[in-house]
């Protein structure tokens, strides 16, 4: 019995535009795969990862030019020797996951073994003037975790405004490779004071040597700088934390692979996304059972999300993915 694979592309604007360090974000635009089998069908979203220049068109050109191979292939492991890591074989690898679950009658829990708890995700904070900054933390007032972006332009200054307007908050910080390593060494003891938990990605991709053997009082956490499994290795002598986002590794199989390798070196691990709906948060949400940092707030910045999305509660609690969303 032969799979039907169907991909389409669909955009979804953000209620409010999303700035990070060099970029700024308007839509989400989404490539929804549905594979089919005997009648049942699972779905699978990506978004692809902007700085190895995906798009929604290059993910769609890598299904389309596999689509015929899909056939020939009957489980997630399988599938990773058809596509590299990247946005479309996650899009398809969590199709194929959702579909495995349906077809068995059973749940994602029940297919990996795990007893699932509820999540609790960060809000993130663009972006903006420290008094923006400091109104967005204020919007989010139901989130107890904030996890908060910044480049080099007056981090600590937004970052107090942002810890008096939400004294109540653990805070994450994000530089999306915004900082040279002297910032780095000049503004940790600043972030320390103000409860800082992690700092993510604060230096280059591929510019970040500098970190080997020094021995930062906040934990700092792997994003751009660790892609995949074959990135784990570097990335492990240089950080504490790795983010594992299923758009940059491929899917939840070779996340899972990532699990395992960073409990095996006693690494924290974070669960990250590259935005999208509750269909691309759903399978980061497996991986989150094994994470200290939860990052699938995704649709919080939507101005709407997919059909069955996930709910999020009080205290930024997420609930368990519904079987007719995914898994």
């Amino acid at each position: 019995m032969q799979f039907e694979l169907k991909i389409e592309t669909v955009s979804y604007p953000y209620t409010v535009p999303f700035s990070i360090t060099g970029h700024t974000f308007t839509a989400s635009d989404a490539v929804q795969v549905t594979l089919t089998k005997g009648g049942v069908s699972g779905r699978g979203e990506a978004i692809g990862v902007y700085y190895t220049g995906e798009t929604a068109e290059t993910i769609v050109e890598q299904l389309e030019s596999v689509a015929p191979q899909v056939n020939d292939f009957v489980s997630p492991a399988e599938l990773q020797e058809l596509l590299p890591p990247g946005g479309a074989r996650n899009a398809l690898d969590c199709a194929m996951w959702d579909l495995l679950c349906k077809l068995n009658r059973t749940s994602i829990w029940e297919e990996l073994g795990i007893a699932p708890y509820q999540l609790t995700t960060v809000a993130t904070v663009g972006i903006g003037s420290p008094a923006e900054m400091a109104e967005q933390a204020s919007r989010y007032a139901k989130y107890r975790n904030l996890k908060i972006k910044l480049d080099g332009d007056r981090p600590i200054e937004r970052l107090e405004a942002i810890q008096k307007a939400r004294p109540d908050a653990r805070l994450v910080v994000d530089v999306n490779q915004g900082w040279s390593f002297a910032e780095l060494k000049e503004y940790v003891p600043y972030a320390e004071k103000l409860g800082v938990a992690m700092i993510e990605q604060p230096l280059k991709r591929g510019g970040d040597e500098e970190l080997e053997g020094y021995n930062s009082p906040i934990p700092l956490g792997a994003d751009e700088s660790c892609l995949d499994l074959s990135e784990y290795a570097m990335a492990a002598k240089r950080y504490d934390v790795i983010n594992i986002k299923l758009d940059k590794c491929g899917g939840l199989t070779e996340g899972l692979q990532i699990v395992r390798q960073a409990q095996a070196d006693g690494k924290g691990l974070m669960v990250g996304n590259m935005m999208g709906t509750s269909l691309s948060m759903a399978p980061s949400y497996v991986i989150g059972q094994f994470c200290t940092f939860v990052d699938i707030d995704g649709p919080l910045l939507m101005q709407q999300d997919i059909e069955n999305g996930l709910e999020y509660k009080d205290r930024g609690v997420v609930g368990l993915p519904a079987p007719l969303l995914w898994g």
